[in-house]
């Protein structure tokens, strides 16, 4: 069974010949080449190739194309920083948005024209070439209040939406309409599925209420836009007390990416019986606890895991959030050894 039937069935809510798996190895996929986080960010066929190459090393089940969280802001004309060792980053000290009357700078961009867009859009089309016949390839979109706050910093965005709301939703809009063609083009680049990345919808960053009244609403614009096209929607959130309810009422998404549980589910088994039998659950190892954990520790923490959400399919075992950059490829190797014997149906 290839990694593309393995996924489509458990999307399907049903057991293939065992649970699919992905560690989230984006930036990582660097080491399998050897290049710098600057090389790999900026050279889009050395980023394919070291996605490629370790995804065939590792065994993973699928490839998403995120790179970094500053690809759509730095179109707009965030100055982005890229580094040896880090991942690329906006310039915090220059901000593109730095007074109310900036946000009027955000208009509408064609991201298959802009630098870093259209290379993204590349990354997907060769990704989809090469192995898009045998591996599920997702196009990865930050959502519009994080591109927003990539733009202005995140504590002063916040404060905007408290005290001047109405002077962010032009730009919401038009950042909302660019990321439209960017999931358009994606899809036509050979994406099965776009993942947005709802970022501030949990409980650690802002309510339900002011969530859906500044996201909610343009996510899903894009999501039915999204199916429309014929790509599924997926989400990805790995904030503490992340919403499910909320996003799939507006979303209605065929898959999750999270790393804590929702606020209204108590432990694993809750989840699994009220979202996992319509939603299908990608998580949650925590990356940074990989940093200090042991193999042992690793196998036993997939093993509850998979004890919890393997019946019926609609789960694939995956870490919450990106696979810890600084470490090399053995952890996720043990996970993807557990879905393969452990996780057998």
């Amino acid at each position: 069974m290839t990694s593309l039937e393995r996924v489509v069935l458990t999307l399907q809510h049903k057991e293939a010949d065992r649970i699919p798996v992905y560690p989230l190895i984006n930036s990582v996929s660097r080491k399998a080449l050897n290049l710098s986080y600057e090389e790999w960010t900026k050279d889009t066929e050395k980023c394919a190739a070291a996605i490629i190459k370790a995804s065939e090393e590792i065994g993973v089940d699928c490839l998403c194309t995120l790179v970094d969280l500053s690809v759509e802001a730095a179109d707009w004309g965030q100055k982005v920083i890229y580094e040896k060792d880090n991942a690329a980053h906006p310039d915090m000290d220059d901000r593109l948005i730095k007074t109310l009357e900036d946000y009027d700078k955000i208009g509408i961009i064609n991201p298959r024209e802009t630098p870093r867009m259209s290379e993204h859009i590349k990354l997907a089309k060769i990704l989809a070439e090469k192995k898009g016949h045998e591996m599920p390839v997702v196009g990865f979109v930050f959502a519009p209040l994080g591109v927003l706050s990539m733009m202005r910093g995140q504590e002063q965005m916040f404060v905007d939406l408290l005290r001047n709301p109405d002077k962010l939703r032009p730009a919401l809009r038009n950042i909302t309409e660019t990321l439209k063609e960017l999931c358009v083009a994606l899809i036509e680049a050979g994406c099965h599925a776009i993942m947005l990345d709802t970022l501030f919808a949990s409980r650690s960053i802002m309510s339900p209420k002011m969530w859906d009244d500044f996201e909610g609403v343009y996510v899903e614009e894009m999501s039915e836009l999204i199916r429309e096209k014929g790509a599924m929607v997926m989400l990805h959130n790995c904030g503490n007390g992340v919403y499910f309810k909320e996003q799939i009422a507006r979303m209605k998404p065929v898959l999750i990416s999270y790393q804590h549980m929702p606020p209204d589910c108590a432990d694993m088994a809750e989840v699994k019986e009220k979202y996992g039998k319509t939603v299908t659950l990608l998580g949650h190892i925590e990356p940074g606890w990989l940093i200090t954990a042991t193999e042992e520790e690793v196998r036993q923490q997939c093993r509850e895991q998979i004890d919890a959400y393997k019946k019926d399919g609609g789960f694939v075992l995956a870490t919450g959030c990106e696979y810890p950059s600084t470490l090399d490829f053995k952890l996720a190797k043990v996970m993807v050894d557990e879905a393969r014997t452990y996780g057998v149906y």
